[in-house]
């Protein structure tokens, strides 16, 4: 007599509840990054970010425990994103030149096509980085983007062409100062100078202007000669605007 087989029973695959929760709480991250970048801290509240994950306020505390820990998460993000890009980067260290001038154009165009990043940290400089304070993360990041300034200073200073004094961490914030700057405060400054600030041809004039003033910062001497070219920038400048009417009339 034939013995009757009993049907196995349907299983789950490995690591699909993991995956679904993973999911779930990038979904959040994704939609907290965004309603923080538009509503700043205090604006961006929970009820905002669940709907805009489409998830549940009860999910926020569970994967983040506080709205503040999701703040904080959405911070470490943005500066791991930016690290995971920089590290992409195919720097040549026995070129010196080069490579310091691809990490100023890395930097000032990352500031240039992520403007959510340069938001987020406004809003956490308003709160005197009270919160980034307590990311055991956000260290790693900076660690890195030094360690990349220094190789290259070092192999500048190698060859003679950099000053061997410098500290990578000055550098750094030479860099990072110049395109943060700019784009954190284009649209006062625009109205400032009267200038559109986010044209390309501004764009990429304050580049070139940005890596002549880092390159002659680092050099060992006064030599201009294998600077990048900057006179063909100038052209997308247009005259000063006119002086006010207060400013140039005179009494009579």
């Amino acid at each position: 007599m034939a013995t009757r087989k009993t049907p196995a029973k349907p299983q789950r695959k490995t690591g699909v509840r993991e995956a679904q929760a993973q999911a779930s709480r990038e979904a959040i991250l994704r939609a907290a990054t965004k309603v923080f970048a538009r509503y700043g801290y205090e604006g961006g509240s929970v009820e905002k970010i669940s709907r805009a994950a489409k998830s549940y306020d009860r999910m926020i505390y569970y994967y983040f425990g506080s709205k503040e820990g999701l703040f904080v998460a959405v911070l470490e993000g943005i500066y791991q994103r930016m690290d995971e890009a920089e590290a992409a980067m195919a720097l040549d260290m026995a070129r010196p030149v080069e490579a310091l001038t691809e990490v100023i154009r890395f930097v000032l165009g990352y500031y240039r096509r992520n403007p959510d990043f340069v938001t987020l940290l406004n809003t956490e400089n308003l709160h005197k980085g009270r919160h980034i304070a307590k990311s055991l993360r956000a260290r790693e990041y900076s660690s890195r983007a030094v360690a990349v300034i220094a190789s290259i200073l070092e192999s500048g200073a190698a060859q003679g062409l950099f000053r061997p004094d410098l500290a990578a961490r000055d550098v750094y914030l030479l860099i990072a100062a110049t395109g943060y700057f700019y784009m954190s405060n284009r649209y006062t400054l625009a109205s400032f100078l009267g200038e559109q600030l986010e044209a390309p041809e501004a764009a990429q004039h304050w580049e070139a202007f940005v890596t002549e003033t880092v390159l002659r910062a680092v050099r060992q001497d006064d030599s201009t000669e294998s600077l990048p070219p900057h006179e063909e920038t100038k052209k997308w400048q247009k005259s000063p605007p006119p002086a006010s009417r207060a400013r140039s009339s005179s009494r009579t």
